[in-house]
Order: C-alpha cells, then structure tokens, then sequence
C-alpha cells in the first residue's frame, strides 16, 4: 500500500493551467491528510477555462493565485510532480539538498489547442481528467494509517 506523503508540491511553467488543476485534484481526495501546493517557473494569471472544468468536478478554484519558485515560504516536500520540462529542472535545483520523491508527468497542454470554446473546454477537460487519473493512480483513495 502506498503510503500517503505529508507534502506534494505539483510545479509546471506558469501555474495557470496543469498544476493547479493538480493542486486542486490532490486536495479534493487527500487535503486532509496532505499538505499541496502548487508553482511555476514563471508568474502566470488565473486561467477562466482551468477555473470552469475543475468547477465541474466539484473544486472551486476561483481564487487561486499563481504564484512562482521564489514565493514558496516553504520549500521542504515528500513528493514534487514536474507538468514540465522546464518546471522540472527547477524542482531539481529545490531538491538537490533534500530527500524527496520527484517525478515528471507528460500531461496533456490544453493551452496548445485553439478553436472554438467548446474546442478548448474539451481539451482542457482531457487535461484535467489525466491529471486526474495520474494522481489516483498514484494516491489511490483508501483508509491510510494514521501516524
């Protein structure tokens, strides 16, 4: 049984998109239990499409502030999930010094996909469900130990 990490920090380019979407699927199954945040290389702005698909599924995130490396007040992690290559050199200069568990996903950029509204909701909706599917699979919801 995997044991849940006290900490996840999910990081990619701008935190507009993919990792507070990740954010947001992490705490709505183990907030209570897990301690998450979420970064970017870059300072982004929140994205109207991430904030509508992930109301969908029940995670308000209309007030998330993206926010970048530099502004974590904490930078002590279990697990980092690079949503990009980029993002993902940055988490290794972070964890260079520490013990932690750092991944990269290859999930789906719904950004890169252009056209109609419904165009973009779709591909922001495969994103998401990715992200999804990514997180359970690796935290699966179960009764975990309590420490």
């Amino acid at each position: 049984m995997q044991i849940l990490p006290s900490s996840t920090l999910f990081c990619c380019t701008m935190n507009e998109v993919r990792s507070p979407m990740a954010e947001g699927i992490m705490k709505r199954f183990h907030g209570s239990r897990v301690f998450v945040d979420s970064v970017g290389v870059h300072l982004g702005k929140r994205d109207p499409f991430m904030v509508e698909v992930m109301k969908e599924i029940g995670v308000d995130m209309s007030q998330h502030k993206p926010k970048t490396f530099e502004s974590l007040t904490d930078d002590s992690f279990d697990f980092v999930i690079s949503l990009s290559t980029d993002a993902q050199r940055h988490a290794d200069d972070l964890t260079r010094y520490m013990h932690c568990d750092t991944r990269l996903w290859e999930i789906f950029d719904a950004t890169q996909v252009e056209g109609t509204r419904e165009a973009c909701l779709g591909a922001y909706r495969q994103a998401r469900d990715q992200m999804q599917h990514r997180i359970l699979e690796l935290f699966p919801v179960l009764d975990y130990p309590q420490f």
